[in-house]
């Protein structure tokens, strides 16, 4: 494997972790530095909206504001490269989420799945132009 493949499989692995960060950390703005300018966000897995970041945001921040908190936990990660400036990678993925019940006991709901990515080189390094979130799992 070359020096700049190595570089490059580092900067894909960021960039979801990235994605993950500012979800937990409830930085929806810093999702701006994850995705390319036009990107599709499938989040129909949990019946969420296929649309650009500008309309799913508002989704995930609605969706999350039912938790007190929430962590991702990123496994393997699969990367392919289509020429240079092109990959796939397949993130697995789970994420516990805690909400608090009207008499404040704290209930756990886990979902595990898959982010799918396609990503470009861009100026700014490596950015996704589409990801699908892929639930397997659903757990209370």
């Amino acid at each position: 494997m070359e020096l700049q493949e190595l570089s490059d499989r580092m900067e894909i692995r960021e960039v979801i972790t990235r994605y993950t960060r500012a979800i937990d950390t409830r930085s929806f703005d810093d999702l701006d530095h994850v995705f390319a300018d036009g990107a599709i966000l499938d989040y129909s897995s949990v019946d969420g909206p296929v649309a650009p970041l500008s309309e799913a945001r508002p989704w995930v921040i609605d969706g999350l504001s039912l938790f007190t908190r929430y962590q991702h936990t990123i496994g393997q990660v699969a990367i392919d490269f289509d020429g240079p400036d092109k990959a796939r990678a397949t993130a697995y993925f789970v994420n516990p989420l805690v909400m608090t019940d009207p008499e404040g006991k704290e209930i756990l709901w886990e979902v595990g799945g898959y982010y799918h990515h396609d990503l470009v080189r861009t100026a700014d390094g490596w950015r996704s132009v589409r990801m699908v979130d892929e639930n397997i799992y659903s757990r209370f």
